[in-house]
């Protein structure tokens, strides 16, 4: 069996879209998959599969969720080796960057096409840049970006489905479940 990690996006944002993490393990296990834990109530899910199509998968769990909830919950889904990739980029990119603000780390359900991810980086300014690698975007945020917004760069409408994590979460999540 393979180990994968699942990230649900959306989820938790208020009194309609709630989905406890004792409810998440348990529909997880009820599509089958095992040796199912869960990372603080933001939809974070480690399990262990026999299927080995990422999409299936995707698939599988999104009808399970949406049947369990009554609403869509996009599933963004990696290996545990595509992960500790994430992980290592991500540290990567801190050690290459010091003095950043925030350092988010957005999980792309697809890879970006070439001119998807230039308009992408193409909108770095003061406030910082993103940085896009297979599917996993970088935002990194420098000191005074904040104004306010929730995407200063304007950036997280064009990576199409994602959810986002900060970087502490990132490198928790791959030492925890990655070994990395």
């Amino acid at each position: 069996m393979a180990t994968y990690l699942a990230f649900l996006r959306a989820i938790n944002l208020g009194a309609k879209r709630v989905f406890p993490k004792e409810d998440i393990r348990r529909v997880v296990e009820s599509v089958g998959f095992e040796e199912v834990a869960t990372h603080i109530n933001t939809g974070n899910v480690r399990f262990e599969s026999r299927m080995r199509s990422r999409q299936r998968i995707e698939r599988t769990l999104e009808a399970a969720f949406a049947a369990n909830r009554g609403f869509e919950v996009p599933t963004i889904v990696f290996s545990t080796a595509e992960f500790r990739e994430v992980a290592r980029q991500t540290r990567e990119l801190d050690d290459a960057n010091p003095g950043l603000a925030r350092h988010y780390v957005y999980l792309l359900k697809d890879e970006l096409s070439a001119a998807q991810i230039a308009e992408i980086e193409g909108r770095a300014d003061e406030r910082g840049g993103m940085v896009v690698r297979g599917r996993a975007a970088h935002a990194l945020l420098q000191p005074g970006y904040q104004d306010g917004a929730v995407d200063p760069l304007g950036a997280a409408s064009l990576l199409g489905v994602a959810t986002n994590r900060n970087a502490n979460v990132i490198g928790t999540l791959a030492e925890k479940w990655c070994g990395a």
